[in-house]
């Protein structure tokens, strides 16, 4: 069975550690610039922590190079945070939610391999300011990944991402993937809605266990459990996203290694924490045994 899932009509493809091992991500480079140049764009003056999260995941996984933009107020507390990154401030309001981009931004927009839009922003009209500065300025071969607020406000921006089909991976929680259809937030069913939001957007989509490409194919991840509804988990996951873009894996081979590093973080920490109780910065730490254990 191939990693590259069955196309229309067929069952999803259960991701186990022996199908991500035939689907080897590409090897990666021997300098920060060959393993990819990653940024993660969000972080409001209250929730600078969502997009420090999803950078460091980034990092695990492999990327070579983090830049992060944060809120102006909040950037250099966010550099010493996290010493390994790159830090652009952006503008704010009054109430410390970010408002738009700038020239700096740009900059780092065009340096990146893959560019991560939403974790830890939190006011509409500013997020969508930002996002679509980042459509006019990222290049034609960089991926991108939209998560939180970011896919919040995608319904309401007609075609905005149309051009990224093909280099575009969404990661919604379920509330987010109801949002994205024009739904209601309460129960949503996952294996109708995943696939149908791939579709609409054109995107790879990674939702709780499941993983749906646009074309139809679908993935379902066996590990993990309750225990990853945590705070900042899911910025986790976009992260790890992100970064196996950065090394060059394709949209849903990213998505599926990803997702399934994330759950597998989880349950490491079961055996050592406890089913419940884990954080998030915890995952970070445990996603480079993971990724060391299939071979890579």
């Amino acid at each position: 069975m191939s990693g590259q899932g069955e196309p229309h009509g067929g069952g999803p493809v259960v991701i186990t550690p022996s199908l991500l091992r035939e689907w080897a991500l590409p090897e990666p480079g021997a300098s920060k610039y060959g393993r990819g140049q990653v940024l993660a764009v969000g972080g409001a003056r209250g929730t600078p922590g969502a997009v420090l999260l999803a950078g460091l995941a980034a990092l695990r996984v492999g990327a070579g190079r983090l830049t992060v933009a944060v809120a102006d107020s909040v950037a250099a507390a966010s550099a010493v945070a996290v010493p390994e990154a790159g830090v652009v401030g952006l503008p704010e309001d009054a109430d410390g939610s970010v408002t738009g981009g700038g020239a700096r931004l740009s900059r780092a927009v065009t340096r990146a391999d893959a560019v991560l839009v939403g974790s830890g922003l939190d006011e509409p009209e500013g997020t969508v300011a930002l996002l679509s500065e980042v459509l006019r300025t990222v290049g034609d071969d960089t991926s991108v990944v939209l998560d939180a607020f970011a896919l919040g406000v995608l319904p309401g921006m007609g075609d905005a991402v149309g051009p990224l089909r093909g280099r575009l991976v969404l990661t919604p929680n379920e509330a987010e993937a109801a949002r994205l259809l024009g739904e209601p937030d309460g129960d949503v069913d996952v294996e109708r809605a995943v696939p149908e939001v791939a579709e609409r957007f054109g995107a790879v989509v990674t939702c709780r266990n499941l993983v749906a490409a646009p074309d139809g194919r679908r993935w379902q991840v066996a590990a993990g459990h309750s225990g990853l509804g945590t705070s900042g988990s899911g910025d986790v996951l976009a992260g790890a996203v992100l970064g196996l873009l950065a090394r060059g894996a394709t949209p849903e081979q990213a998505a599926c290694w990803a997702t399934h590093a994330h759950a597998a973080a989880g349950d490491r920490l079961t055996a050592r924490v406890g089913r419940l109780g884990f954080l998030a910065r915890e995952l970070v730490d445990q996603l480079p045994a993971v990724i060391t254990e299939l071979g890579v």
